[in-house]
């Protein structure tokens, strides 16, 4: 006996009726089988709804998502300029530049990476991702 005279409940027995709320309710086998089916009975529409509902946020979130982006397409021999990241030694402070280059693509590989040269024909060993490249 904690609460008012009453014994405490878990909410798992609230939200699916064990036999002691259902004796505490003093419904009959009849009637709590008949609840026991309608709630069974909705379940499958309520997952169909949280899975629409799902898809569509998805769609609604792709979709403002990919207003801002530009596909770019590079070919074998194209000249970039590469980016300047923070942690490469060549990025020194405010004032020096965010971009290295003339860098020549070499390879185009699946993905969006970038296979880079230097203008002297030297291959790059690692490849770089198009966002990087401009």
């Amino acid at each position: 006996m904690l609460v008012y005279g009453t014994k405490a409940v878990i909410p798992a027995e609230v939200e699916i009726p064990s036999l002691r709320i259902i004796e505490e309710a003093e419904l009959d086998d009849v009637e709590w089988v008949e609840s026991h089916y309608e709630q069974l009975a909705l379940i499958d529409g309520k997952r169909m709804n949280a899975i629409c509902h799902g898809q569509l946020y998805q769609n609604r979130m792709s979709r403002a998502f990919n207003k801002r982006v530009k596909p770019r397409q590079f070919s074998s021999g194209q000249l970039v300029l590469k980016k300047i990241f923070p942690h490469q030694e060549e990025a020194k402070g405010n004032f020096s530049p965010n971009w290295q280059g003339p860098y020549m693509v070499h390879r185009v590989l699946t993905g969006g990476d970038l296979i880079l040269a230097k203008m002297d024909g030297e291959v790059w060993p690692k490849p770089i991702n198009s966002d990087a490249v401009k």
